[in-house]
């Protein structure tokens, strides 16, 4: 009705939604516009495009009122995020000299409370709004990056090829992850894996290869000498021959798979090939980790899925759990012996050898170094008593502290109220004892994405 109405009323419409358009594009994102939708029969028109395009993210622009049967038949049918985005013109109206046509191009929020309304009849959640102004408003600009980034994980969870490799550390019974429940819940598909599929590539490397792999490791990091620990000692050269050599059979076989990440865990017999390569690919995977392979080990493949949420939101994404706590700094160690996501290290990460692997047979390079100083944010994805998906969530404090020289990754972190309370508030949520840890406080977006997955998700409290 307002097209006749008021002239030029359209065209303000769309060059209101054209701004949006360029806003998000801004962000990396392949941008799909559908055009103005103004009553029910485009939106049945539209419906099919829609679908067609294979949408990680639907962001419906509310550029002024509109009827809700634009928007009952698109919720109804579709199975994809939803936000809605309310962003005026003028941060307010100029009341003295107001008119209809300031109103209605100002108007962006008035059917927001009757969309949501109507997705609920249709049986569906109320979508995710974004409101605020359509120029120098930081915090709906922020809002919309963050969607982007969910929309990227989202993405990425769906499309990927994890790989899944050898078997479970027996002793750990949390590990055990149903691969047909992890293409349920996250659209990923698991692809099987034996160890011999490295091996295939470690035997018979392209020695320049080689050679480059090894240049390249001592260019990222530093090769310290032992402090300590009887168990480290400086970086030798066999191990380092051995590291570069399984790294490029790591990425061979990556390769060869078309894998977007991988769990493993095997032992292989004493002094075989296998346990060389399958014990040693701990700072290939770290340089992966930094191109936004996620890796771990363990066989721990709900963490691995974890680490990913985190690298396509870029911030990090370490294998980690809790160490020792040091009660006079209020504080606890939060690492492991790898693998570690070395984009968020503090400073240059080091390589010591060890002389074994506590706890786990085999020896060799090992990657150490401090997360970054500053906020952290940890996502532990456990599976219920009923055998779905759960994040774990919680924001601490990374602090700039020594660490042992054990050649493991290790960080003081600090959480609120206390240490005590909050590793207590932790356990409580029944996470498995692996998580991913990152940079930044991300608490909320993450639990965004475990909504955008229908995944179950709580923040462990840190209120007095």
């Amino acid at each position: 009705m307002y097209w006749d109405q008021f002239e030029g009323l359209l065209d303000d419409m769309h060059a209101k939604s054209a701004v949006l358009e360029r806003k998000v594009a801004a962000h990396g994102v392949e941008v799909v516009n559908f055009g103005l939708i103004d009553e029910a029969q485009s939106a049945y028109s539209v419906l099919p495009k829609i679908r067609a395009a294979d949408l990680d993210l639907l962001m419906v622009d509310m550029v002024t009122y509109a009827t809700s049967s634009t928007f009952g038949v698109l919720i109804r049918a579709l199975d994809v995020p939803v936000v809605m985005v309310a962003l005026q013109p003028l941060s307010a109206l100029d009341y003295a000299q107001g008119t209809t046509y300031m109103q209605l191009s100002n108007d962006d929020f008035c059917s927001v409370p009757e969309f949501a309304a109507v997705a609920v009849r249709m049986g569906k959640r109320p979508p995710e709004v974004i409101i605020g102004t359509l120029h120098d408003d930081p915090i709906a600009d922020a809002e919309i990056a963050e969607w982007c980034r969910i929309a990227t994980v989202y993405h990425s969870l769906r499309n990927a090829r994890i790989g899944l490799m050898g078997h479970v550390l027996e002793a750990m019974l949390d590990m055990h992850t149903d691969p047909t429940a992890v293409t349920a819940a996250f659209g990923s598909h698991v692809v099987l894996c034996e160890p011999e599929d490295i091996l295939r590539h470690y035997l018979n490397p392209d020695p320049a290869r080689v050679k480059a792999k090894a240049e390249e490791i001592l260019r990222f990091f530093d090769t310290p000498d032992p402090v300590s620990d009887p168990v480290t000692m400086k970086l030798t050269d066999g191990d380092l021959q051995t590291a570069a050599k399984a790294a490029v059979a790591l990425d061979g076989f990556i390769e060869e798979k078309q894998l977007d990440g991988l769990a493993y865990y095997y032992e292989g017999l004493p002094g075989s090939d296998v346990r060389t390569v399958m014990t040693n690919l701990t700072v290939g995977n770290s340089l992966l980790q930094a191109e936004g392979f996620p890796m771990c080990g363990e066989f721990d493949l709900k963490t691995c899925l974890a680490m990913m949420v985190m690298d396509r939101m870029d911030i990090g994404g370490s294998f980690a759990e809790f160490h020792p706590i040091d009660f006079d700094r209020d504080a606890v160690l939060v690492g492991h012996d790898g693998p570690h996501h070395i984009n968020i290290a503090e400073g240059r990460p080091s390589i010591r050898s060890l002389r074994k692997y506590h706890g786990k047979p085999g020896s060799g390079a090992s990657v150490e170094f401090n997360i970054k100083e500053g906020p952290i944010t940890m996502l532990g994805n456990t599976l219920t008593a009923e055998g779905r998906f759960k994040f774990v969530i919680a924001e601490g404090e990374s602090l700039h502290l020594p660490v042992p020289p054990t050649g493991n990754t290790n960080t003081l972190g600090r959480f609120r109220p206390d240490i005590r309370t909050f590793l207590k508030r932790w356990v409580a949520e029944a996470p498995t004892h692996h998580y991913a840890l990152g940079v930044g406080h991300h608490a909320q977006t993450i639990k965004k994405v475990a909504d955008v997955l229908g995944i179950e998700s709580v923040v462990v409290s840190q209120d007095d």
